[in-house]
């Protein structure tokens, strides 16, 4: 019989790569989300119902128990980069994942696998560091021997990194960019999904571990890098931090006046407030290595889905290679 595990968040940017992974694996995997309607794409993953979308809400105990029942592995993948109505940073990423992790203890699921960030600290001025350390250590508290994964900035086909400032500069000559001077060391989704899988499967020790690609850059040098992929020109341009706070700080008092009909996704204070750290791996635990994965490099990836984001799109090679013989 198959095992299960129940992936929260498993249609997600990173959990949806957990669950083809897992079910590659051979796993039965449940995906546990708020809108398993949107979600049925996940079915593609396995074989005829092995990979099924369910319905759950971190924020309740009988839907965490429900979507655990009969599991052997979890992985919460579940987290924000903005607060909106009911899902604030407390209720997610420290609330939600106590609580999975409570239940699944009680319910004698064998291994569990949070999915939080380089960055989690419970002495930061950011909520969302703040947060997602108080996860942490909701989780290793009702699970000891669970495996906390720490990615810096995950880049893939569907990031809202990469491709979001790839539109811009289609569209606009600027790139506005707060910190610009701080750095990243982004990696690859695929590959924290393959440490993330290896890990429910019980082929990694319980801890701590801190994810980072081979690359570190500044926050300028990852728009130079995308630009030199779309091959486009744009000026990237630096905003001073007492700048992004004025700006950020008018958006979210647009949310609250606006009782969320306005919901802040351009710059919120707490990304000001992260954007002013680094976010590389500190060496202070393991990482890749201990999981022998060789992480991808960027720029043999971003070519792969920026593509569409070039003058001629696809066909750039094609209308290059032209020119150069018109030459």
């Amino acid at each position: 019989m198959q095992k299960l595990v129940t992936i929260f968040g498993g249609s997600g940017f990173v959990g949806r790569y957990i669950a083809r992974r897992m079910a590659k694996a051979g796993w039965r995997v449940r995906v546990a989300v708020r809108r398993p309607n949107e979600a049925h794409f996940v079915r593609m993953y396995g074989s005829v119902g092995q990979v099924d979308a369910v319905f759950a809400n971190i924020r309740d105990d009988a839907s965490v128990a429900a979507a655990l029942t009969g599991a052997e592995a979890v992985v919460n993948c579940v987290g924000i980069l903005a607060e909106g109505g009911k899902q604030s940073f407390d209720a997610v990423q420290s609330q939600g994942a106590a609580r999975i992790a409570r239940i699944a203890a009680e319910m004698g699921v064998g291994r569990m696998v949070q999915i939080s960030a380089i960055g989690a600290d419970a002495e930061s001025d950011s909520a969302y560091a703040r947060t997602k350390a108080a996860g942490e250590a909701a989780v290793l508290d009702a699970m000891p021997n669970a495996v906390i994964l720490r990615p810096s900035i995950v880049f893939g086909a569907e990031d809202q990194f990469f491709n979001r400032f790839a539109g811009m500069a289609r569209l606009a000559p600027a790139i506005p960019v707060v910190g610009a001077k701080t750095r990243f060391q982004p990696i690859f989704v695929d590959d924290v999904a393959a440490a993330a899988a290896m890990a429910a499967q019980g082929r990694a020790k319980p801890g701590i571990y801190e994810l980072g690609g081979p690359d570190i850059e500044s926050f300028r040098g990852l728009m130079q890098t995308m630009l030199r992929v779309i091959r486009r020109r744009a000026l990237i341009v630096p905003v001073p931090f007492f700048a992004a706070k004025i700006m950020a700080g008018a958006f979210d008092l647009l949310q609250a006046v606006t009782f969320g009909v306005f919901q802040n996704g351009v710059l919120t204070r707490d990304q000001v407030r992260n954007l002013a750290r680094d976010n590389v791996v500190s060496g202070d635990h393991p990482g890749f290595e201990a999981f022998g994965i060789e992480p991808m490099a960027m720029e043999a990836v971003l070519p792969d889905y920026l593509w569409r984001f070039r003058p001629s799109g696809q066909y750039s090679d094609i209308t290059e290679s032209a020119r150069k013989l018109k030459g």
